[in-house]
């Protein structure tokens, strides 16, 4: 699996990254770093994951903006607990909260409350960017010192 999505590269990256963050509970960190451990450039990799997982927040975004509880429950399988700890932490810190979109299980949450409380569009899309972007940085980082201390 690992030499398959690896071949393919970026657009391998950027679909794990995308799907990450809408329908499957998958992560895509692991083809980041696999990616860098295979010399593929930093920059280029951290770019195209931070990509495609905001544009698959920007899916749920709609979601919570357009669609209602049957693409919110059985299509996102975002069950009532999820939706109300997302409200919780909306609730606590406002928009703000959208810079942890990439934690999981409160992650497509936050992006489907942010949709149906109506959040800006260029806010809702420069907090879960900024906080993707954060996230596959240190990703990157830590794999690069990782791989040079074991090779």
């Amino acid at each position: 699996m690992h030499e398959l999505l690896t071949t393919h590269g970026y657009p391998a990256l950027f679909l794990v990254s995308f799907l990450a963050s809408t329908l499957l509970p998958l992560g895509s960190e692991w083809l980041l770093a696999a990616m860098l451990l295979d010399g593929f450039a930093p920059s280029g990799v951290v770019t195209v994951a931070t990509f495609g997982n905001s544009l698959g927040a920007l899916t749920t975004y709609g979601i919570g903006l357009w669609g209602g509880p049957f693409l919110t429950q059985r299509v996102l399988r975002i069950d009532d607990n999820a939706r109300k700890r997302a409200e919780a932490t909306f609730s606590r810190y406002g928009s703000w909260a959208l810079l942890f979109t990439w934690l999981p299980v409160v992650g497509d949450p936050l992006c489907l409350v942010g949709g149906v409380l109506r959040v800006g569009f260029g806010r809702f899309l420069l907090l879960v960017t900024v906080g993707k972007f954060v996230r596959y940085c240190l990703v990157a980082m830590v794999t690069i010192e990782g791989g040079k201390m074991l090779f």
